[in-house]
């Protein structure tokens, strides 16, 4: 049996939120272990409401990717998309642009990495499935309509419902079966494209079955864009088979 020498392969740093249980286990299952994956958190927050937090990472996030080090890497994905909805999209290019220039590698937020898969894919109609606050909901909305992008409507996708009404959003307790479900209940347009918005909502599995249900639809998500990003642009990073939900994109533009 030939054995597999770990270390020459593609290095990819990944900035995620401290309590993001989701995204290193994704990149990785997408990757296949062709990519090596090494991660940096952001500094916990407490006290910080969510939209300070964000702000906040947004400012810490040159330092952050300081954390690597001296590491060679050959790409970043910072893997927090709310924090980039709040720059917008010019802002979030030049913020990338910048944070690129300063480590010597090429350095993508999860927004940007989207915005370029919905460009070669063909996709400008989207219909968002969020387990945001009705807020950040409606900033990314924005975020993606002053991209140029048509957004059809939004799925909510609250972590539960309590008996009188109210919802509680946290996308890291978002189950396979919530996302599912919400899906099912929409009645949605046959031509767009749906964006599971965040890096910590878990989707591998709904994204499975929903490539069953609907062959044709096209299906993203912040974290399947980041790896199609990274597998283009990372020098080998398209070795190895390719996932088949990213095999799929390719496949289903609208």
């Amino acid at each position: 049996m030939p054995f597999m020498d770990l270390f020459p392969l593609p290095r990819l740093g990944l900035v995620v939120p401290p309590e993001n249980p989701t995204a290193e286990p994704e990149f990785t299952t997408l990757f296949g272990h062709h990519v090596n994956v090494y991660t940096t958190r952001f500094p916990v927050t407490p006290g910080l409401g969510l939209r300070d937090m964000l702000e906040f990472y947004n400012r810490v996030l040159p330092d952050t990717l300081g954390q690597f080090g001296g590491m060679r890497l050959d790409g970043a994905v910072v893997a927090c998309s709310a924090s980039h909805y709040l720059l917008g999209p010019d802002g979030d290019l030049s913020f990338c642009a910048e944070l690129s220039d300063r480590a010597g590698f090429p350095v993508w937020s999860s927004t940007r990495a989207t915005l370029a898969a919905c460009e070669a894919l063909g996709v400008r109609r989207l219909t968002l499935v969020s387990p945001y606050q009705p807020w950040l909901t409606d900033t990314s909305r924005a975020f993606w309509e002053r991209a140029g992008l048509t957004v059809d409507g939004v799925v909510p996708v609250p972590a539960r419902s309590a008996p009188g009404g109210d919802r509680h959003y946290d996308p890291y307790q978002v189950t396979t079966e919530a996302i599912l479900g919400h899906i099912a209940a929409s009645e949605l347009p046959g031509d767009t494209a749906l964006l599971f918005t965040g890096t910590g909502m878990g989707t591998l599995a709904a994204l499975e079955e929903l490539a069953r249900q609907e062959p044709g639809r096209t299906l993203l998500t912040s974290n399947l864009a980041s790896v199609w990003w990274a597998r283009r642009t990372l020098p080998g990073g398209d070795a190895g088979d390719e996932h088949a939900l990213l095999r799929r994109l390719e496949k289903t533009a609208v």
